[in-house]
């Protein structure tokens, strides 16, 4: 925290748009939803750090308070110290919606980087920009992709219920590895598994055969996060 004193911002009902495309909606009465904090009061804080339009105008981003009226580079850089060892990578076949919420789970948990596998256009909606601040890399077929990784000495893991995958929660992930996810039904494609040392899946235990991408792919993150950051063994 950096001695935040920004002023929320009330009034009367309407819908706002801030700068990195968060839409804030303050249509209940009684109830305060304004988005970030207000123009900094007293004296500018020094360093290289701090955006003087953010200072003067106010932070309406969807970031965490401590990085409050930084620049987009400082925070990037901060980041950057402290990213995690492991990779994400997408297959983007069919410019699925979901991708954008893996990305954003990415961001959450501090990945290394995110790659997409296939079609380099895809729907970023669901990262809520999110992926700004982090390292994106394209690979045009599964082939290039594992190429990469083994080059880099990274394990790929494949996420997705098929016949012979392993629970996520019984198996040891690997420090240094990257997270492989499929298309919202299709799942990985045929190419992909054939690449990955493994193929996890997420156990259920109701009726649906299958959970949302989306949801997997933040599971098996917060799986890493567990055995790497808090030393919890399956």
């Amino acid at each position: 925290m950096h001695g935040l004193k920004g002023k929320r911002h009330g009034g009367r009902r309407r819908t706002a748009h801030y700068p990195d495309g968060v839409t804030n909606r303050e249509d209940e009465p009684g109830v305060d939803t304004a988005v970030g904090v207000g123009p900094w009061e007293g004296a500018w804080p020094a360093g290289d750090r701090w955006d003087p339009e953010l200072l003067a105008q106010g932070d309406r981003r969807n970031v965490v308070d401590a990085y409050r009226y930084w620049r987009h580079e400082a925070i990037v850089a901060d980041l950057d110290l402290r990213r995690h060892d492991f990779h994400v990578a997408v297959e983007n076949w069919g410019h699925d919606f979901n991708i954008g919420s893996v990305i954003r789970t990415a961001n959450a948990m501090n990945a290394k980087a995110f790659h997409i596998v296939g079609r380099r256009r895809w729907n970023r909606r669901g990262a809520m920009v999110t992926d700004r601040y982090q390292h994106e890399h394209h690979h045009p077929d599964a082939g290039s992709f594992a190429e990469w990784a083994r080059s880099g000495g990274l394990a790929i893991v494949g996420i997705d219920n098929l016949p012979g995958s392993v629970p996520v929660e019984t198996w040891d992930l690997p420090r240094h590895c990257v997270l492989v996810f499929g298309q919202e039904g299709p799942g990985l494609s045929a190419a992909m598994r054939a690449e990955c040392e493994v193929v996890l899946h997420i156990e259920q235990f109701g009726s649906t055969r299958s959970i949302n991408a989306g949801a997997a792919a933040a599971i098996a993150m917060h799986a890493w996060v567990r055995r790497h950051v808090f030393g919890q063994v399956p």
